[in-house]
């Protein structure tokens, strides 16, 4: 029977969760996501998870949050100015907002406050400073030929 092993691709189902079993993801209703192991391309603590599994295997994956999205970092929470935002936003708690960097890449941010002149956004990973908790399913693995 086959296993799961670095540069192996995988078709998982998945629920996530925070630690106090709030749901932030799923791919129940839709397709399962398929990618190969080892590429980091997913948080670490997900990846370490799944080495090891076999076919149709369901298990609960417990991952802390420094291998998932790690502490919140203060210098990515900032006060902008009110003047500085276009003219017709009405900013609001909660309120997503996509900024560039110097380098042109874009950046998630959070609105967290808003105040008369200002407003505070945060451009920390939503479940930074989380602990996670990933029920999966491996439905399908494939032995990726690797060519040089």
């Amino acid at each position: 029977m086959s296993q799961v092993k670095v540069n192996s691709t995988i078709k998982v189902n998945y629920t996530g969760k925070l630690a106090n079993g709030q749901v932030f993801d799923t791919s129940e209703g839709k397709e399962p996501i398929e990618f190969v192991l080892g590429q980091e391309r997913l948080i670490p603590g997900f990846e370490k998870g799944l080495i090891d599994m076999k076919l149709n295997e369901k298990k609960t994956i417990e991952i802390t949050k420094d291998q998932a999205y790690g502490e919140p970092n203060p210098s990515l929470i900032q006060e902008v100015k009110k003047a500085e935002l276009p003219q017709d936003m009405e900013p609001q708690v909660g309120m997503g907002l996509v900024s560039k960097s110097p380098d042109g890449q874009e950046i998630n941010l959070m609105v967290i406050e808003v105040k008369e002149e200002s407003i505070v956004i945060d451009g920390n990973h939503p479940l930074a400073g989380h602990d996670l908790v990933f029920d999966v399913e491996v439905v399908e693995i494939k032995e990726t030929v690797i060519t040089e």
